[in-house]
């Protein structure tokens, strides 16, 4: 037993952390608590025969089960107030939950996807998002980010919605209609506008909206995806540059620099996009394929691959998407 002198105490201390450091159980605890922390940090792929996504089109009596790989397309049945609820309507998740903004049916309405059914809430949206808006999930998920869309003219507002109210925040230095929202280092970021048919890009900070390199192209009408090295990609749309043409073209902003990685195998524009795994799920529009693709991606998330896994079953633009279970609402 030590005395109150403080020299004894650290030289007991330093015997046991010697002898300590020697026995086995002592060692085992430490590799087995480092490979731990390594598995819970790692994300691994899922094999596209386990992914199963739920697909809600303009027409809610067209909806479906699509699985990863391509081998199954089954007809799901979702309830809604009436047929063309999602038309038009921007899509995230909140705390997990799928949620619903504006639309051709109604500008303000916030539904939930609850089971089967897309229940309308009572909150609504400050403004009215008919056609052209976007939504994003923010903050780990729990809260949506709801910007742009026409109201009578181009809006430039954005306001967030946390599941149960809604708040205004930053509008943007110019619109974007048309031009999706997607993460660039983590930052809400939107690119292009098919009214105003220019190359302009923007990201959300703190502070406000902040300008970034304009695209190559006038694209609208495509799909933002964050990747988590930080980068975005944007897939598909319209070139207004080109006539306003459907273009193949997967653009990658990395490092403030705009690249091309590669093309989708069929030119398609108004379609949605859902990132799973390692893999990018591409439904598109263009008639008469709706081409169904996968974009394959390495470790690293550069890209290897893109594969056609399926057609839709009809012309249906800007389907609502969820990643769900191999028999939800079939």
């Amino acid at each position: 037993m030590c005395t109150p002198d403080i020299d004894c105490h650290n030289s007991c201390y330093a015997s046991y952390s010697q002898q300590l450091s020697l026995c086995p159980c002592f060692e085992q605890e430490t590799i087995t608590t480092t490979q731990i922390s390594t598995t819970t940090t790692e994300i691994l792929p899922i094999e596209p025969s386990d992914v199963f996504i739920l697909v809600i089109p303009n027409l809610v009596d067209g909806s479906y089960l699509q699985s990863g790989d391509g081998s199954s397309q089954i007809s799901a049945t979702i309830n809604a107030p009436r047929n063309d609820y999602a038309s038009e309507a921007a899509h995230a998740l909140v705390s997990g939950k799928l949620h619903i903004f504006g639309g051709d049916y109604d500008g303000t309405k916030i539904a939930r996807l609850d089971d089967c059914t897309l229940n309308e809430l009572t909150v609504r949206l400050n403004e009215e998002r008919y056609y052209g808006q976007a939504a994003l999930s923010i903050e780990n998920g729990t809260k949506a980010l709801i910007c742009f869309g026409i109201s009578g003219v181009n809006l430039k507002t954005c306001e967030i919605f946390d599941g149960s109210t809604t708040v205004s925040t930053f509008a943007s230095d110019s619109t974007h209609h048309r031009g999706g929202l997607g993460l660039y280092k983590n930052k809400p970021t939107s690119v292009g506008c098919y009214n105003e048919r220019y190359q302009k890009a923007e990201t959300l900070s703190a502070s406000g909206w902040i300008a970034l390199p304009n695209h190559p192209k006038r694209v609208s009408v495509h799909s933002l995806v964050g990747l988590e090295n930080q980068s975005l990609l944007l897939i598909g749309g319209l070139d207004s540059g080109n006539g306003g043409a459907a273009q193949s073209g997967i653009w990658q902003l990395k490092n403030e620099n705009w690249n091309k990685i590669g093309d989708l195998l069929q030119a398609d524009y108004e379609g949605s996009a859902i990132y799973i795994g390692r893999s990018i799920y591409y439904f598109g529009y263009s008639y008469p394929y709706a081409s169904i693709e996968r974009l394959d991606f390495n470790e690293t998330e550069d890209l290897q691959n893109v594969e056609l896994i399926g057609n839709q079953p009809g012309g249906f633009f800007l389907p609502v998407l969820f990643k769900t279970v191999s028999d939800y609402c079939i």
